[in-house]
């Protein structure tokens, strides 16, 4: 018989439906699942995108403690949970950015 406080089955992360709650070692719900990141070629879990009341932060895998068909827990606690960045799309870009640069730089300069 499940207790009041049951979080559900473990679930695999390739499952993890968007809109699942996201809660912190302190039981508090930051928000919910909007997207799961992974590398699908090395099947390599490597994070989740939450969307919070104040907007998508990104949710690094080792702050995953648990994944459940009821919610998702973390390993950090609320406060901890106030400082997690923006999802890395936007940093992912400006490293492309930056490389195709390098690149440029590269051949103006003969390297």
């Amino acid at each position: 018989m499940a207790g009041m406080d049951d979080d559900g089955q473990p679930i695999g992360y390739q499952i993890l439906p968007r809109g699942t709650p996201v809660v912190t070692r302190d039981g508090v719900q930051i928000g919910t699942v909007a997207k799961v990141l992974d590398n699908a070629r090395e099947h390599i879990f490597d994070g989740i995108e939450v969307r919070t009341d104040v907007g998508t932060v990104f949710v690094d895998a080792p702050e995953v403690e648990r994944i459940t068909d009821r919610r998702v827990t973390l390993t950090i606690d609320a406060a901890e949970a106030a400082q997690l960045p923006s999802p890395r799309g936007s940093l992912g870009r400006m490293e492309q950015s930056t490389k195709r640069r390098a690149g440029r730089m590269k051949r103006w300069f003969g390297g």
